[in-house]
């Protein structure tokens, strides 16, 4: 039986969201295909290695989707998501966030029991040194990343670091295996104009270049050159000794992809469903049951152009309504309210209607639910129910 048949298996019908207890997430299945499918399609035109990060996703339903056949190379922002994933028959992971003794050791046992290789990120001597006492502890040999810093956004050390030479050696005096470096291209997020855009691109891609030169000189193989960022991967022109690409909100996009002109709106995978409950006319106001515990606190669109209050508004088939966003949320109440200086009126939702919210940031949104109720396109039919993993 396929996923999609479970829902009429179970209830003898198609359940639909109107059947729904909102605030429910959805997921359109069709907009998560295109956009899989359009990075995928890139990465290969790039000749690079797509390899997906399920920060986002955090579903194996959804990774099956990015994967139809075989388990691929993943990336995880988690040491649960690593076990999970592994679990569920993955066992090329890149674990990329600084790791921590205790963090090290719990994948090296992750690798020890499911044979996994558990890639590690590090930036210094001391995190370095500390593998000797994890290798030691799960007879496990790491396999290691060197974080760097291609825009001083985060962690990572810089190209012409002296200290990068450094690390690698203590990687390897460590027992470890040093299998390349990693950089990540976060001031990408603050751009919004395609020129920028691929300046950041080719900036992430010279510095990760540069700093594998310089190990490579001193005898450091590197067989892994890894970049990554939504915006950078859907901008870059050229990714000449790059091997692999990574990228995680691709899957389900959200308004800060949006804003940053990554993608349309109408590219948007992951919604909200939320049902009226009142009304405050003399204000403008209505009221919904999707608060900042349903759709998160995340505002990353207020340093934008347009600022999304906490999400766009759509109607229930999800078609944006005109210039109406969630303005205002408190735990379980969003206030829907016309954008500040746009002259459009509040269309008409009565009480028990339904609305889909568009996310600022679909990983926020996402990670406040248990699961996905799948649909596709504008159809209320619910195709699935896809689980999502949660915790460290």
């Amino acid at each position: 039986m396929n996923k999609m048949s479970v829902n009429r298996a179970v209830t003898g019908k198609a359940e639909t969201i109107y059947a729904l207890v909102t605030p429910a997430l959805l997921l359109d299945r069709g907009r998560l295909e295109r956009n899989v499918q359009k990075l995928d399609e890139r990465a290969k035109a790039l000749g690079v290695v797509l390899r997906p990060h399920m920060k986002t996703a955090k579903s194996i339903d959804v990774a099956h989707c990015a994967f139809p056949g075989e388990p691929g190379p993943i990336t995880v922002s988690t040491i649960a998501e690593a076990e999970y994933f592994a679990d569920h028959g993955f066992r090329d992971i890149t674990y990329a966030v600084g790791l921590s003794p205790a963090s090290a050791g719990r994948a090296m046992e992750l690798c020890r029991r499911t044979g996994a290789d558990v890639k590690l990120l590090l930036d210094s001597v001391e995190q370095a040194d500390a593998l000797a006492d994890v290798h030691e502890a799960t007879g496990v040999q790491p396999t290691v990343f060197i974080e760097l810093d291609c825009d001083d956004h985060r962690g990572g050390l810089k190209p012409d670091d002296p200290k990068l030479l450094e690390v690698a050696d203590r990687v390897v005096s460590a027992g470890a295996r040093l299998v390349g470096v990693l950089a990540h291209a976060g001031e990408s997020y603050g751009l919004n104009t395609p020129e920028a855009l691929v300046i950041a691109a080719e900036n992430e891609r010279a510095a990760t270049v540069r700093a594998t030169e310089i190990l490579r000189a001193q005898g450091h193989a590197c067989p892994i050159v890894s970049i990554g960022s939504t915006p950078t991967a859907h901008f870059a022109q050229n990714l000449d000794g790059i091997t692999e690409l990574r990228a995680g909100v691709y899957m389900f996009f959200d308004l800060v992809q949006h804003g940053i002109g990554v993608c349309a709106r109408e590219d948007i995978a992951v919604s909200v469903l939320a049902t009226v409950i009142g009304s405050k006319p003399e204000k403008g106001w209505v009221l919904v049951d999707a608060g900042w515990m349903a759709l998160s606190r995340d505002r990353g669109t207020a340093n934008q152009q347009i600022d999304q209050g906490y999400g766009v508004v759509c109607d229930e088939k999800g078609r944006a309504l005109d210039d109406v966003i969630v303005a205002q949320a408190s735990q379980e109440h969003g206030i829907l309210a016309i954008r500040p200086g746009s002259g459009k009126s509040m269309p008409d939702l009565p009480l028990g209607s339904r609305v889909r919210i568009l996310p600022n940031h679909a990983c926020a949104m996402a990670a406040q639910h248990e699961f996905y109720s799948v649909v596709n396109g504008d159809s209320p039919v619910i195709e699935a129910r896809w689980q999502r993993m949660r915790g460290w």
